[in-house]
């Protein structure tokens, strides 16, 4: 009886899990939808937004604010259990240098055809954007800012930014994924120097971490409405229609990001004999919520669920992934300013040589760390025209289609964050080669099942479960 109900169990769960999938290809569709039916809306007579607007905004930010709700405890609890437990892996340390040395390697190839593709597309020179849209950023790049980055100004990490809107002033809350990191790191080998006496802390934070992963499949179930909510809100606020004057840019970029994407990142797989079906099978779902949702960070606690289900160790993957996740940026850092870059130069007839190209790929391969601490590819992006001498206006001149572009930078973003570990712990004989190869119901996957992709998402509510 106990066994029938066992496999009961299981079955329930993978017919949930499996209809996750499909519930998520109709969010993205709903979305759509709804969001060109706000549009069609329309503002209402007081020129304040529709009720639909409205709703879909508020679906997107809450479900956003829930996952980086989760990425301080997470990524704290999830880096000091792994550093307890990175004993029971052999070559840790080779572990994190063969980590840093291919999230290098794959920055450059991404910065070398970026720039390849910018010097064949010329899109700085078929554009139609006005040069009055040009002004200089309100936040811009710089070398120290790593520095600065990484030392805590306090032990939570948190961060606070007031801002005033007329006699008003409000002040938000926020929180410094690279400072959390680095406080994990320091309190984790803390820990282990401390020995037995901090075994109780050990075991207090692994059950924090055991917390948070059943909070984290409750959040994961609510994403096909936050699918819905954010793939709506970016159709009603951005649309299309800013694409016309910038569209030889955003064609390049989004060109670029497919190389990568589906280019480079499988031949890479397949030189390590690994399957890139299998690969996208268990990562879809972290690649997916990072183009709606924009953010690495908001999609820290999926992509490091995801790396674990490719096969990768967990001690590995919870030390590693949040690092990636404020570091390996091949979208933000490599590809976007690599063409922007160009663009810019094109747009003021200002000619590169061989040396700016090399600026331009050194300070793509070590700048992600130097801007690890701030927000968004802009900065990358301004460290870059810095170090080469180009006009910082030239960004006011691509500022309209960012969000656009950003969809896709994120998602390749997330997409490295996972393939890294996966080849290194390849490359070093702990990946756990039989789970990679199995579907997301732990059957291997057959092509029929494969082609539909209705198991894309499938696996992962069942593994963060399991762990539960």
């Amino acid at each position: 009886m106990a066994s029938e109900l066992t496999a009961h169990s299981e079955t329930s769960r993978s017919l949930v899990a499996r209809s996750f999938g499909w519930q998520v290809l109709a969010a993205i569709a709903l979305g759509v939808g709804a969001g060109l039916a706000a549009r069609w809306i329309g503002p209402l007579a007081d020129g304040s937004p529709n009720g639909l607007t409205i709703a879909l905004q508020m679906i997107g930010t809450v479900f956003v604010q829930l996952l980086k709700g989760l990425v301080p405890p997470l990524v704290f609890a999830a880096i000091v259990a792994s550093i307890a437990n990175l004993s029971e892996l052999r070559n840790a340390a080779r572990l994190i240098g063969q980590s840093l040395l291919w999230f290098a390697i794959t920055a450059l190839i991404a910065v070398t055809l970026g720039i390849a593709i910018g010097l064949v597309l010329h899109p700085g020179g078929t554009s139609g954007v006005d040069a009055l849209a040009a002004t200089r950023p309100a936040a811009t790049g710089g070398w120290l800012d790593f520095l600065k980055g990484l030392v805590p100004g306090n032990f939570l990490g948190l961060t606070a930014s007031t801002k005033l809107d007329g006699e008003t002033a409000s002040t938000a809350l926020g929180f410094n994924t690279l400072q959390i990191v680095v406080i994990a790191l320091v309190v984790g080998i803390a820990a282990v120097k401390a020995g037995p006496s901090a075994q109780p802390f050990v075991a207090a934070t692994k059950s924090l971490l055991a917390i948070v992963q059943v909070i984290l499949r409750w959040v994961i179930r609510l994403t096909p409405i936050g699918t819905a909510g954010l793939l709506g809100n970016a159709v009603v606020q951005y649309g299309w229609d800013t694409l016309a004057q910038l569209g030889t840019f955003a064609g390049a970029v989004y060109l670029g990001l497919a190389v990568v994407l589906f280019g480079v990142y499988p031949a890479l797989l397949l030189a390590h004999r690994l399957s890139p079906l299998q690969f996208f099978l268990h990562s879809w779902p972290a690649i997916q919520l990072a183009f709606v949702t924009r953010t690495s960070i908001g999609t820290l606690p999926v992509t490091e669920a995801v790396t674990e289900r490719a096969g990768v160790p967990r001690e590995y993957a919870a030390f590693i992934v949040p690092i990636g996740a404020t570091t390996k940026m091949d979208g933000c850092a490599a590809i976007y300013p690599a063409i922007a870059a160009l663009f810019i130069a094109q747009f003021y007839g200002i000619a590169l040589g061989p040396m700016d190209f090399a600026l331009i790929i050194a300070v793509s391969v070590v700048g992600s760390a130097a801007t690890a601490g701030l927000t968004g590819a802009i900065v990358m992006l301004t460290l870059t025209l810095s170090t080469l001498g180009l006009p910082l206006e030239g960004v006011g001149l691509l500022l309209a289609i960012d969000p656009i572009l950003d969809m896709g930078r994120t998602a390749v973003n997330v997409a490295g964050q996972v393939l890294v570990p996966t080849i290194v712990a390849k490359r070093e004989g702990i990946l756990d080669e039989v789970r990679f190869a199995q579907a997301d119901d732990g059957v291997a996957v057959s092509p029929i099942a494969a082609q539909s992709g209705a198991a894309s998402s499938s696996g992962l509510i069942a593994q963060i479960e399991a762990k539960a």
